[in-house]
């Protein structure tokens, strides 16, 4: 791959990710403050990105891959999103916003699949490669964060009290649009033509796995990312309103450590897995969702504020440890018949049904707390999930046993391409 198209891909992929975390980060207090949306209200909202996820898989691999160039669908979906976006910058309740948000999410989440497809197809080592470029995706989302908290100071307790948030939407729309276009500039990526074989949908859906649920080990470790995700959801959708409501000062900019964290974890990932095997890295992953959400519940924006820093720095063990080395293990348990479909069968049932059932949980949860005008509010909220993480992480110590054929496949080859490929089709 030459020096121009590094270049392209990773402005790409600058802007992919740039998009999201212009928006997504701080959606959950915009809702509460500039919509007056109730708890139930925004997990409803927050569920259209699990519904994007389902039926992103139907537009890649029924459509996109079959039929049109992916920079070309990429480029008409990101025009799309930015007519949305600026939809939902004009909004002024949840009935009107619901329907464009919806719609933003169906057409976003397949691009997430769409600009490794563009990448992967131009390099000719993506084990080496890929990563460089990748990198700059992680940047895109900081660089959003910081501009929100410490350039245009739309998430201050001024900013908010303007209704400023909503300028999240218009700088997303724009930076939707310009790639848009710009992804008519990358580099041609048409179809794969293959007569031999036709994806079909239990393929696509990655249910050609389903029998591999019948391995006890994979089976309990299938049911915990499942339930993992409900913790995970309550992160997406109150973190940024909890930070915000306690008075922590920039809170988005703040919440970018994630995102430095999960890069930094990414590397000491392969050492940690060669060393200790799965079971344990998967359980630290947990036991670090659980540690997080203790340290929301009793840290505030005083003097114990290192506790939230360090909640949020925990980031990078809670994605790592447990999703990351949860598709290291899925590719080496399902082997080369069903490494595809039983990455897309965890996809399907962590980012979809997992997320949508935690949105939920994590709404009627708050408007629980809120009906029953707990003094403590966020701290009965965020033990909820912790105490969720802590159960699934001793499930999963109980029952599961490491597979030995497993574990050396996994630390003889610790971070694949396809693997990557997957990670980067989650959150960020």
């Amino acid at each position: 791959m030459n020096s121009a198209t590094r270049i392209k891909l990773s402005i790409m992929m600058f802007l992919e990710f740039f998009i999201w975390g212009a928006w997504f980060v701080t959606l959950g207090t915009f809702l509460g403050n500039n919509l007056k949306a109730t708890e139930l209200e925004t997990a409803s909202v927050f569920s259209t990105q699990s519904f994007g996820a389902i039926i992103a898989p139907f537009i890649i691999g029924l459509i996109a891959d079959k039929y049109f160039n992916a920079e070309r669908i990429l480029g008409i979906l990101h025009l799309v999103g930015a007519v949305l976006m600026y939809q939902m910058y004009h909004a002024d309740d949840v009935a009107t916003f619901y329907p464009f948000v919806l719609s933003y999410m169906i057409a976003y989440m397949p691009t997430l699949a769409l600009v490794n497809s563009v990448s992967f197809r131009q390099m000719k080592n993506p084990e080496k490669e890929f990563s460089v470029i990748r990198v700059w995706g992680t940047i895109g989302w900081i660089a959003a964060g910081l501009s929100i908290s410490y350039l245009f100071h739309w998430d201050s307790a001024a900013g908010i009290g303007e209704g400023l948030l909503r300028n999240t939407f218009m700088m997303a729309g724009v930076a939707s649009l310009i790639l848009g276009i710009y992804s008519f500039l990358l580099p041609k990526t048409p179809p794969v033509k293959n007569q031999e074989k036709s994806s079909s949908i239990s393929e696509i859906l990655g249910l050609d796995a389903i029998k591999l649920l019948k391995n006890r080990n994979f089976l309990i470790f299938f049911i915990a990312s499942i339930l993992i995700c409900i913790p995970l959801a309550f992160y997406y959708q109150n973190a940024n309103p909890f930070l915000t409501d306690i008075g922590l000062e920039n809170p988005t900019g703040k919440m970018t450590i994630g995102q430095i964290s999960e890069v930094l974890f990414l590397l000491l990932l392969p050492v940690f897995f060669s060393r200790f095997g799965f079971k344990k890295t998967i359980l630290v992953g947990m036991a670090a969702w659980a540690l997080r959400y203790v340290l929301f519940a009793y840290g505030n924006a005083g003097e114990l504020s290192f506790m939230l820093i360090l909640g949020i720095a925990l980031h990078g063990i809670c994605y790592d440890f447990f999703f990351v080395s949860g598709q290291i293990y899925t590719d080496a348990r399902a082997g080369e018949k069903y490494k595809s479909s039983a990455q897309g069968l965890v996809t399907l049932a962590t980012y979809g049904v997992g997320m949508l059932i935690g949105f939920w949980v994590a709404g009627f949860v708050s408007e629980y707390y809120r009906a029953a005008d707990a003094e403590n509010f966020w701290q009965s909220v965020w033990l909820v999930p912790a105490g969720i993480a802590g159960v699934v992480a001793l499930i999963f110590m109980l029952l599961f046993r490491d597979d030995k054929a497993a574990a050396d496949a996994t630390i003889n080859k610790p971070y694949s391409a396809e693997t990557e490929r997957q990670e980067l089709t989650s959150l960020p």
